[in-house]
């Protein structure tokens, strides 16, 4: 079996078929940085993780684009209550995302494009549609002519244009031949960042800058175009009709992931239940809420709720419980070993995550038994597998990512941990009681917890 993904824009599960054999091109709207990342945004960072993941992992040379809106209305409102610049209002805030893309396991985009660093591309892309006659310049903005694209336009969200609203985007709609038509380019305003374009000073529109970044690094036709499921209409619609009308084949396939509420009402800033990455990691591990993400199939919405989340972590947990005893029996893994057909399945069919991982679930299962045994070359196989599963969602718990300290220095922390391990065995070979005990709670102190095995002692950081 193949991929395949449901594509938004055709409403059916689709075969990928890359625009070039052996090479995938995925742009995922990524953050608006005018606050730091709520775990609804994340979200959408951990589902394409997982695909990027996965496309690789089935021979594709990836390349992944992420983008980051540093300007837009809700930045410089931002910048106006706080009364700092909007760039250090951008910049604070993408820090916090990268943080928490990092902490949550996501693989380093391939780019990751800001808009302000792409201006040139816009007005270039504003030339063409105006010379094509979809756009028009009219008191130092740049509007989109929807009846222009009329046939068109509406084909991703499945709506006719006559029954859409005003695009509303503007103070002066005045300034517009339809109320429909979206700003490309926005005209300078008291206190706002400007940029010089062939039609006077502005700022972008926040649809423009999508297209001109997904073009420049992926080039005029690509694979998949991704992002949350609220952004269909009218980003992503109109995404679709100023590339098009310009002349470019834009994205072949359309992945959009559910959003993740709390009682029944998306996460927003303005609703209070923002859920902040930092406050979730000291409720969980950022492997478990990970997890927690992962699990639920990508195109699904997820009720949050703290019991869901401790669930999640405890399933996670019963994963890394076999993972670390099989670890403990055997120490060279087969990182080449066969995905289960079932997992590999699973993952074809756009991306069903939820049955991945009770593939994931039934093979630890499988291994317990095997361990009870005393089976080692069951052991041997069914660890492999584990892992290797595991590494394909971002999961496995032997990685650096998850050791606890981070990829650079979870060499140096084994390497402590260890001698003070060997010095307490020491001691209760001694039979100094009183010695092992104050090394174990000076481990402890340091967040360590120290457990004694029939094959030794093992340690992992405080929960």
């Amino acid at each position: 079996m193949s991929l395949h993904i449901y594509d938004t824009s055709t409403r059916a599960i689709r075969e990928f078929v890359p625009v070039e054999a052996g090479r995938a091109s995925i742009y995922l709207c990524g953050a608006t940085v005018q606050a730091p990342p709520h775990i609804g945004h994340i979200r959408s960072g951990v589902n394409f993780d997982v695909l990027r993941r996965w496309l690789s992992r089935s021979g594709y040379d990836v390349t992944f684009c992420r983008n980051v809106t540093d300007i837009d209305d809700k930045i410089i409102r931002v910048s106006a209550e706080e009364s700092v610049p909007w760039f250090v209002v951008a910049e604070r805030n993408q820090r916090a995302f990268t943080w928490a893309y990092d902490t949550l396991g996501c693989l380093p985009p391939t780019v990751e494009p800001r808009a302000t660093g792409h201006v040139p591309e816009m007005i270039t892309l504003m030339e063409r549609l105006i010379e094509r006659g979809h756009a028009y310049a009219s008191g130092g903005d740049v509007y989109f002519s929807v009846q222009s694209y009329a046939e068109r336009y509406g084909s991703l969200s499945n709506q006719r244009v006559e029954n859409m609203r005003p695009a509303a985007d503007t103070d002066d709609e005045s300034c517009k031949r339809d109320p429909r038509d979206f700003a490309l380019w926005k005209g300078e305003k008291p206190g706002e960042p400007t940029w010089p374009t062939p039609w006077g000073p502005g700022r972008p529109g926040w649809h423009l800058e999508c297209s001109a970044m997904a073009t420049k690094y992926l080039g005029s036709t690509f694979d998949i175009h991704g992002g949350g499921i609220d952004l269909i209409f009218p980003h992503h619609e109109n995404e679709i009709a100023q590339s098009q009308a310009a002349g470019d084949g834009f994205a072949h396939y359309w992945m959009h992931n559910g959003m993740l509420k709390i009682g029944a009402e998306k996460m927003s800033k303005s609703l209070g239940n923002s859920l902040l990455i930092p406050e979730m990691v000291q409720k969980v591990r950022p492997v478990e809420l990970r997890y927690y993400l992962a699990a639920p199939h990508y195109r699904s919405s997820i009720e949050y709720s703290e019991e869901a989340l401790l669930e999640a972590a405890a399933a996670y947990q019963r994963i890394e419980g076999f993972v670390t005893r099989a670890a403990e029996v055997i120490h060279d893994v087969d990182a080449d070993a066969p995905l289960p057909q079932a997992f590999a399945d699973a993952l074809d069919d756009d991306l069903g995550t939820p049955q991945a991982l009770a593939v994931v679930h039934e093979v630890v299962r499988e291994g317990n038994v095997a361990l009870s045994r005393g089976d080692k070359e069951a052991v041997a196989r069914l660890l492999a597998e584990t892992q290797n599963m595991l590494d394909v969602l971002g999961l496995d718990p032997r990685s650096p990512q998850w050791r606890g300290a981070g990829s650079d220095l979870a060499p140096v922390v084994d390497a402590l941990v260890a001698v003070a391990l060997e010095q307490r065995k020491a001691a209760r070979e001694r039979k100094d009681y009183a010695a092992a005990d104050a090394i174990r709670n000076q481990l402890a102190a340091a967040g360590i917890t120290v457990e004694d095995t029939p094959h030794g002692a093992r340690w992992e950081l405080s929960r």
